[in-house]
């Protein structure tokens, strides 16, 4: 390990040179990684297809839709509006400041460390470097070791397509984290669960380093009722946000359901007709849908079933295949509210509905519980949406549907509280990478003599009246203007 600390701080000595070099800054380079990062995708789909089945058993449409479009969709819009990105904003300043002009100047933070996530290792590793290297920063990438075929093919690939002196691939795992957190970074970009954000965040707080935690937590489903095809629609979202990405092993993916009792034995009907219908009738025939990760993580959402209580509560499902790392989508129907399936991010294929004697009693129970990242309401009650917007905390709201909000390059992703904080994609990914400077231009006249010493009663009304300055007051600053240019005369 001694020889790797000196390879490392050899790294980012090399990265700092490159960094004051400024050649990360002009619009070329930056455009010139964005387009490498499109010719990666497009030469070496084939290639991340089979990393993502070795590693998790995505089907590669769920692969194309969650990772290689997300990264494509994401570099593409970068391209198109990097230069107005970069470009200075206007400033507006006081009255008082006339003549003068101010600008805001987007400028790189310096050396960024990103860490991928095992459960989107393609996604989630690149989406987060097109924003540090749209704001023309160096950055260091440390992929997941709990995905190592996606982990091995970015480090083999990566450095043909971009440039090799500013952007590095490390691989490893604890050991080689814990090393890269006791160096001085400029910025860290975190995907993760929040046991591990504390750490990062802990590591960070000793350089003052400033961090964005991309975390978790458990993002409810409110389902009001519905009848007719409105309901068929929000059945199959429900079922498509839970199992759909990743097998339940996602950030955003639905954790529970809240509903009413008299609406739960239809909702649990049509969530077994389409798991049967996506997934298949048997955990031994499923497919269209990942497998747990490891076994450590298997072995988790195992004993989520087998608390006290839990297993009682299994109202489809429950079935787990150990040799192949397959759970059964599974759903639980009111399951004890103090177990871990309850307390706990599941992060698997278990769908706990919780029943309400009213769904508007769902906004408390939410607001009982840590900030979730996601908060899913199917409903056309326009006194609950607002409700929800205005009585609950959580990185985003989505209505009438799930998930679909990470797509979207004009809203900001991002968590709040436990589920992490900071935020990124689109524009909220470049200035997630920036430091926004701060520059004020001012002319040498006129020069005002009250913003000086010695003080008495006419300066002090001076500023008085600057600091509140209307119509009126700029017309008695006029007026005053000869008295205030003339030092020598006593006042």
């Amino acid at each position: 390990m001694e020889g790797f600390e000196e390879r490392l701080s050899h790294t980012l000595a090399g990265l700092k040179q490159v960094f004051r070099s400024r050649k990360t800054r002009g619009i070329d380079w930056r455009v010139a990684q964005l387009r490498g990062l499109l010719k990666f995708i497009a030469e070496n789909e084939d290639g991340i297809f089979e990393a993502l089945k070795e590693d998790l058993g995505k089907h590669s449409v769920e692969a194309y839709r969650d990772e290689i479009g997300i990264v494509k969709k994401s570099a593409d819009h970068a391209l198109l509006h990097i230069k107005k990105w970069m470009a200075p904003k206007k400033g507006q300043l006081p009255l008082l400041l006339f003549p003068s002009r101010a600008e805001v100047l987007p400028e790189p933070l310096g050396i960024v460390l990103i860490f991928g996530s095992w459960n989107f290792p393609i996604s989630l590793t690149l989406d987060p470097l097109i924003g540090a290297i749209s704001a023309g920063n160096t950055v260091v990438i440390k992929p997941s070791e709990l995905a190592p075929a996606c982990s091995s093919l970015l480090c083999r690939t990566i450095p043909y397509y971009l440039d090799s002196e500013a952007i590095k691939i490390i691989e490893g795992g604890c050991d080689v984290a814990e090393q890269l957190l006791q160096l001085q970074w400029d910025k860290i970009f975190f995907t993760g669960s929040p046991r591990v954000g504390r750490i990062v965040m802990s590591a960070a707080a000793k350089h003052l380093t400033p961090v964005t935690l991309e975390l978790g937590g458990k993002c409810p489903v409110i389902l009001d009722s519905y009848s007719g095809s409105d309901f068929k629609v929000a059945v199959k979202r429900i079922a498509g946000g839970k199992w759909g990405p990743c097998a339940g092993q996602a950030c955003i993916g639905i954790d529970y359901v809240l509903v009413q009792h008299n609406f739960a034995p239809l909702l649990v009907e049509s969530l077994k007709h389409c798991i049967k219908r996506f997934y298949g009738e048997s955990v031994k025939s499923l497919q269209s849908i990942c497998r747990i990760v490891n076994k450590f993580h298997f072995d988790r959402v195992r004993k989520l079933l087998e608390e006290p209580g839990v297993a009682a509560s299994i109202f489809y499902g429950g079935s787990l295949d150990e040799e192949n790392l397959m759970i059964e989508p599974t759903i639980l129907l009111d399951p004890p509210l103090d177990a871990q399936i309850m307390t706990e991010e599941i992060f698997g294929p278990l769908l706990p509905i919780v029943t309400l004697d009213a769904i508007e009693e769902s906004i408390d129970f939410i607001n009982a519980r840590p900030k979730p990242l996601a908060i899913y309401a199917f409903t056309k009650n326009k006194k609950l949406k607002d409700r929800i917007l205005q009585e609950t905390s959580s990185g985003s709201v989505t209505f009438n549907d799930a998930m679909i909000q990470f797509i979207c390059d004009s809203l900001p992703f991002g968590g709040v509280g436990q589920s992490g904080f900071g935020r990124y994609h689109g524009k909220y990914s470049f200035d997630t990478f920036s430091h926004e400077k701060a520059v004020l231009h001012r002319s040498f006249f006129p020069e005002l003599e009250p913003r000086y010493p010695p003080w008495n009663d006419f300066k002090l009304e001076f500023i008085r009246l600057a600091y509140n300055l209307d119509y009126i007051g700029l017309l008695l600053l006029l007026l005053g203007l000869r008295r205030l240019f003339m030092p020598n005369r006593s006042r």
